[in-house]
């Protein structure tokens, strides 16, 4: 178990969490927040954490590389929060590999045919790793929950039943739609209480037992609803005065996962999608057997890469001296996935998750795994949960040259690898057994490389319809003051100085200003420089019932 120490740099400032009562009497030092504490620790972790990407991933590492000479010290993880769309570096052939190990959950804005792919999970790339439809996993000893997409009511109760084709199979927008069963998975890490009757912190396990560890951090794209209830609600209210009305209606982020956040208790919840900062405190009830006040959940979303625009968060945690640096598994997710298989479902039909109505029935509703449980799932894994380095490609090289007639579906080894290892359904071979006239041989199964390009392209796009939508999508255009779209690919890098320093960037097209480069701590902080800034278009993603709109700041 990993314990955070936050710095004026490294973390949440007393003016993200002001708007909280209590927010003076939190101590923020990791020896009085850890009354479980366990073993020395003594050594720190460096974690990264980034809003929005939209493909600009160069901007973000770049960023991080400033932060580390300036500060003298090495990233050991990034954490995106969706809408990663880097495929400069999903593309290996193309020579980029990712400097930081990087963790992501997806968006609405993503290669949803290939993270299709990878349900549970895996790698996209070397270095840079997918949590899949819902995931669990932990680094030098911090629990790292994930979920990914957004919510759409229509879709929350159906399976994962979206594959390409999409122009044939359909759902190339609701592939990115949250699930139930993926948040009632969550749900399973919740506190373990005797006989079902309270919320009393893992009553039926062993304080030592992995599955009394708390998430130490939850990661999603969409805000949980009625998070705004908890911060600076007037300051964003400034930033996006549009935001109103599904603030009023408790419908700004997804219904589903307040209920997630106040059950499982994270120590941070990280999220994005709404292209601004925003902070919380959310604190939480005591539970039976408490006797100090529990440690509250610090959210935090962070903006898009942009000039003068707070799309980097660094945290600092201290774990055990020998904590490795590397992925692994959780014991706890793999034994709630396996318990849960028969719940994996690859149809449209709509599907109600257990409840405790049914245990009158004998219907089991509870999944939080036993120590039976967890146990099996180490004889299985034979103690080693390691997340294997297994990336191979499956699509084939993207070539620009060539516009491919028709959308493959592939089989992943990685994930197919994992279900037979677990024991577990493969919700990719479900979804490949819907259709054989789609599938695609995999890239790495070819003879040769022009055998593999011949089969087509599995992700068809070209600039000028990057952002063009139907009426059934799930969110509004982002766009500036100009009579077209502004791409990101408009924008330079944010320049990062020390203080003090001038800016020798003579372009004066950097986010339609003119304004002079931040120093890193204005860019990392979100600080708003001497000059104040420009507001350029970042509308909400909301959904509105006649297709489309467009929401535009005024300066």
């Amino acid at each position: 178990m990993a314990h955070s120490h936050v710095s004026p740099l490294r973390g949440l400032t007393a003016k993200d969490i002001d708007s909280a009562d209590d927010a003076s009497q939190i101590s923020l030092n990791s020896e009085e927040q850890s009354p479980n504490k366990r073993r020395r620790l003594s050594k720190k972790l460096h974690v990264a954490v980034a809003g929005c990407s939209h493909g600009e991933m160069d901007k973000i590492y770049a960023s991080l590389a400033e932060i580390e000479r300036i500060h003298g010290f090495k990233f050991d993880l990034l954490i995106s929060c969706g809408d990663y769309q880097a495929r400069q570096f999903l593309f290996p052939e193309i020579g980029r590999t990712a400097p930081v190990l990087t963790v992501f959950v997806g968006g609405n804005h993503e290669a949803s045919g290939f993270l299709q792919e990878l349900p549970n999970g895996g790698w996209v790339a070397p270095r840079i790793f997918y949590m899949g439809h819902a995931n669990v996993v932990q680094f030098a000893g911090l629990r790292i929950a994930g979920l990914s997409g957004i919510f759409n009511k229509l879709h929350y109760d159906t399976g994962h039943w979206e594959r390409p084709p999409f122009h044939e199979c359909g759902g190339v927008v609701s592939a990115y739609h949250v699930r139930s069963v993926d948040v009632f998975r969550l749900k399973q890490l919740r506190p373990k209480s005797a006989g079902g009757k309270s919320t009393c912190l893992y009553q039926e396990y062993n304080n030592d037992s992995v599955a009394a560890q708390r998430v130490d951090i939850m990661v999603s794209h969409d805000w949980p609803a009625g998070i705004t209830d908890y911060g600076d609600v007037e300051d964003l209210l400034k930033k996006k005065p549009f935001f109103k009305e599904d603030i009023e209606k408790n419908a700004l982020g997804n219904p589903a996962t307040m209920s997630l956040l106040h059950e499982i208790r994270p120590r941070y919840w990280l999220a994005a999608h709404l292209h601004c900062k925003f902070a919380a405190l959310v604190p939480h009830q005591k539970d039976c057997q408490e006797t100090t006040e529990p440690e509250p959940t610090r959210f935090l979303s962070l903006d898009k890469p942009l000039p003068r625009r707070h799309f980097i968060q660094a945290l600092e945690f201290d774990v055990d001296e020998g904590a490795e640096m590397k992925l692994s598994y959780d014991p706890v997710w793999l034994a709630i996935l396996k318990a849960t298989d028969s719940l994996t479902d690859a149809t449209k039909r709509t599907t109600y998750m257990p409840s405790q109505c049914g245990s009158i029935c004998g219907e089991r509703w509870d999944y939080r795994p036993t120590e039976e449980e967890i146990n099996r799932v180490q004889r299985l894994f034979e103690g080693d949960f390691t997340i294997p380095a297994n990336f191979r490609k499956t699509a084939p090289p993207h070539d620009p040259s060539q516009i491919a007639e028709s959308e493959f579906y592939y089989r992943n080894p990685q994930s197919s690898e994992f279900c037979a290892k677990l024991g577990i359904r493969d919700l990719n071979e479900m979804l490949c057994a819907q259709s054989k006239e789609s599938l695609g041989v995999p890239y790495f199964l070819s003879e040769s490389e022009d055998d593999a390009k011949n089969m087509g392209e599995s992700i068809k796009t070209s600039h000028s319809d990057t952002e063009k939508f139907d009426g059934d999508c799930d969110f509004v255009i982002d766009r500036g003051h100009r009579s077209c779209p502004i791409y990101l690919t408009d924008f330079n890098a944010p320049k990062l100085l020390d203080s003090g320093s001038k800016d020798e960037n003579e372009d004066e097209g950097n986010n339609g200003s003119d304004e002079s480069a931040e120093p890193v701590e204005a860019v990392v902080e979100g600080k708003e420089g001497e000059r104040g800034r420009r507001k350029v278009g970042s509308g909400i993603f909301r959904r509105r019932p006649m297709g489309v709109v467009v929401d535009e700041e005024s300066d």
